[in-house]
This record gives C-alpha cells, structure tokens and sequence, in this order.
C-alpha cells in the first residue's frame, strides 16, 4: 500500500456538450492555426464539421489532415508533422478513436523533437513536449485521451512500438459521449471490451496501487452493466455515457498502473498482422486470465464480484471457472465470436507474435511473467 507510486492525469471535461468547448480551449493555448487530425470515416461522415464550425466562431482557422489508419502509422505521423509544419499550425485537435489520438500525440513529438517518431520509443525517450493537444474522443474504449501512451506502427518491422511518457498525457479531453453514436454495432462491442480489458489488466498489474483500484473496479462495474445494454439499445445516450465513464475510469488506471499480456499480445497482432485491436483483446482476454489466474486469483474474483457474480463461499476451483465463464458470456453477449483463425492468424504466425509480444513494455507489468513458449500457448488456445 506504502510503494511509491507516481499518477498523472489531463485536464478533461466529461458529458453532453463537452465537445463545444473545443474552441474555447484551442484559444486559451493560444492557438491561431488549429490542426485538426482525424481518419477518412470520420471526416466522410462530417463528424470535423461541429469542431471546425466551433473553431470558427472563435476566429481560429483550421487545416484538417485525416491521413490515419487503423493501427496508424510512423509515415502518418511523420506526414502529419510536415502537414502542420506546412500550414503554420500552433494547436493540435484530435477528433477520433486511439489510432487518431496515438498519431496526434506523435505528430506533436515529432513537431517540436524534429525527429522521426520511432526514435521515441519505450519510456520517457521524448525531451520535448508537443503542441498543446485536445483530445475529442469519438469512442469509448481505447482512452487514449487521458494516457500517457502512444502506440504506433512500423511497418518496416511489422511490430507495434510504444511511446510512454507524461510528454504523452494531452493537454485536455473534452469527452462528450454525443461523438460515439458515430461507431457501428461491432465497433462499439470492440472498443468496449477494450475498455473492459484496460480495467482488468490495470487491477492486477504489478505497479497497481489502491488509488487506481478505485478506477479500475468501477470501470469493470460500468462496463460489465452497461455494453450489453447499448449493444441493445445503441441510440440511448444515456447508457452511451456510463460505458464512456467506464472507459475514462479505466484509462486513469492503465495509464498508471500499466497493462499486461492482453496489450502485449495484441499490440503483436496489430503489428505484424494488422488487426483490429480491440477486437484481439476481446479475444485473448479469457485465455490470458486462464494463465495469470494462479497468480491473482483473489484479485479475479474480486473482478467477478465488479462483473456482478455472487462468489460468496465458492471455492478457488468454483470461482475461477465462474470469472473465466463470466468474460466468455460478456464476450458472446457483446457480439464477439470470432477466433484468431477466423481473423486470419495461423500456426507458422505464433512463433513470431510471440518472440514481439515478450519484448513489449506492456509484458513487464502482467502478474506472471511468462516465457516464449507459454504466450505461443495462449495464442494458440485462442486460435
């Protein structure tokens, strides 16, 4: 309880109307030329036109760059910085999911470091700030708006890197749940469960302290609830916000407290193989909690209770096949069924994934520390 123990946070503003504070803000940091950065999705279905009308009314002119990928990219972000070099631009607005909000924060390192974002890899290797960043979440999952993280891509390497730094934390979130009935049915399970596991992989992390299992629990809780109630009623804004709460919650424990094999695992799937994260997640949730279990078993169980299972006088056995039944159910119910296999992953891939996932910072802070041979077991038991 005693350990040291360092937290960081942004400055954020959450609930309806939240995004029109965007213009404000992007004024009070002295902007006069607002990069707003964001995908093609987003920008085809006009979800910039509110934050550009917004930044308008306040005087401030805009340039948009939407050149981001799922799982963005070094080039992105390089091609990012020379955009906002291009345009003069002074403030950077992020209007999107994790992959948009992951390549503003390097888009912004790489504007003030005059470097190539790969250079920044692992922890504390930024030595100057970006811009100042607003982060406009559009989902309610990766809570890359409140992190000191930044995953990006390479592509020459076919391995994610992380970027984990205070340098990452932006400099406010303006998190209106109003920007997430832009997310289909199957993207709003995804980035859900990836809230889920944020929470899940935050209480049993080895840097896990009381403060954030405040968070984290209360994050399982709200999730747990309230996903399967949006993924049935999808337009209720209402139940929109409580699993965006559920997902604020646990980006302030994970952003402290770190993840574990989950991210580890799945950060080598988008890596090598270009998958869709929050979906891996959801996928190697319940094998990975069958390998940690012997370690945190209290800890799970207390994950079920967050999760609404009654484990009063069950035994270790008992309980563990109810936890491990309980994230299998929560899956299923959400709309996630898919397999590695059905996604593309083979058995000649596992060696490789594996060999990337040991060495991702992620890896350090899960309960059991595992060899090669052990992940290329879970990834084949999620197969």
């Amino acid at each position: 309880m005693l350990e040291l123990r360092k937290f960081v946070a942004p400055e954020f503003i959450f609930g309806s109307g939240a995004l029109d504070l965007v213009g404000r803000y992007a004024r009070n940091f002295g902007g006069k030329k607002i990069m707003i950065a964001t995908d093609p999705g987003l920008l085809a279905v006009g979800c910039c036109n509110r934050v550009e009308e917004i930044l308008a009314e306040e005087g401030l002119a805009c340039a948009v760059f939407s050149g981001i990928s799922p799982n963005p990219r070094a080039e992105e972000a390089m091609r990012g910085a020379e955009f906002y070099a291009e345009n003069d631009c002074d403030v950077i607005v992020a209007v999107g999911g994790g992959s948009v909000m992951d390549c503003a924060k390097g888009i912004g390192i790489v504007s003030t470091n005059r470097r190539n974002v790969l250079e920044f890899e692992g922890i504390d290797k930024v030595p100057i700030p970006g811009p100042p960043l607003i982060c406009i979440p559009t989902t309610a999952g990766t809570s890359a708006d409140v992190s000191q993280f930044a995953i990006i891509s390479n592509r020459v390497r076919h391995v994610k890197i992380a970027i984990i730094s205070k340098t990452m934390v932006p400099d406010v979130a303006l998190i209106d749940p109003a920007t997430t009935l832009t997310m289909d049915s199957y993207l709003t399970a995804c980035t859900g469960m990836d809230a889920l596991v944020h929470a899940i992989e935050a209480y049993v992390s080895t840097a896990s302290s009381p403060l954030l299992d405040l968070h984290a629990l209360e994050a399982i809780r709200l999730i747990g609830t309230y996903l399967p109630q949006v993924m049935k009623k999808p337009d209720d804004l209402e139940l929109r916000g409580w699993v965006m709460l559920g997902s604020l919650e646990a980006g302030i424990a994970f952003s402290n407290a770190s993840l574990g094999a989950v991210h580890a695992m799945a950060h080598s799937l988008g890596g090598l193989l270009d998958l869709a994260h929050g979906e891996c997640n959801a996928i190697l949730l319940g094998p990975v909690m069958a390998f940690n279990y012997r370690e945190v078993g209290t800890r799970y169980r207390k994950v079920g209770e967050a999760l609404g299972l009654d484990m009063e006088g069950m035994a270790a056995r008992e309980a563990e096949a109810a936890v491990l039944a309980k994230i299998r159910d929560l899956k299923e119910e959400v709309g996630i069924r898919s397999t590695l296999a059905e996604r593309g992953v083979t058995i000649a891939d596992i060696p490789e994934l594996a060999r990337n996932a040991i060495k991702d910072p992620c890896m350090v802070t899960n309960p059991r520390m595992p060899n090669q041979r052990d992940i290329e077991v879970v990834y084949e038991e999620a197969l």
